[in-house]
């Protein structure tokens, strides 16, 4: 009998005389136990007891991590902060946005003291940000771009042309040739979304 998908972590999926413990679960006294809420796979083995394990539902919400890199978009910024809206979390998209924070001294790695949120960031910008901490009570997520492969990745200019960057803290509009003070990131060939 094939156990419905476990809706939540450790619900009791078989006994370990009809399968084997497999990937996303865990065994206690006898039975096998779901470790995540996701799908239910069951593996037939040449041994003999077919091997149960759980992947996580790809419709189930992956949440950022501390320490994963995310992508995210600018939604306003002011002296102190920039607000973003995560969009994904390395490459794989969300189903739904999360809001975070840039601080004023988690931009850069360097001479904190003297950098300027609005020389470092605009609204609407795209941008590669690293998890340092779950957020507060408004469920926050607080950023970092204090790599150098972290900050902005595309930016338009006022003429609404994708900027071009032309050193770590400047962008050029390839139409008017306007620079523009940005946090800019050095991307890595892996986070290129093509």
């Amino acid at each position: 009998r094939q156990p419905l998908s476990p809706d939540v972590a450790g619900e009791r999926l078989c006994s370990t005389e009809e399968a084997t413990p497999g990937s996303g679960t865990y065994t206690r006294h006898g039975f096998i136990y779901s470790s995540l809420a996701g799908c239910l796979q069951r593996r037939s083995e040449d041994s003999g007891l077919p091997v149960v394990s759980v992947v996580r539902d790809s419709e189930s919400q992956l949440l950022p991590n501390v320490g994963a890199v995310v992508t995210c978009k600018v939604c306003s910024i002011n002296s102190r902060f920039a607000k973003v809206h995560i969009l994904y979390v390395g490459s794989t998209p969300l189903k739904s946005t999360f809001r975070g924070t840039i601080r004023r001294e988690d931009i850069r790695a360097t001479e904190k003291d003297k950098v300027e949120v609005y020389k470092s960031f605009r609204p609407s910008d795209i941008v590669l940000a690293k998890v340092i901490s779950l957020g507060d009570a408004q469920s926050n997520y607080l950023l970092s771009t204090a790599e150098n492969e972290l900050g902005v990745v595309v930016a338009r200019s006022e003429a609404g042309v994708q900027m071009v960057p032309i050193s770590w803290c400047e962008m050029q509009c390839p139409r008017t040739h306007t620079k523009e003070f940005r946090k800019v990131a050095r991307v890595q060939p892996q986070f290129l979304q093509t």
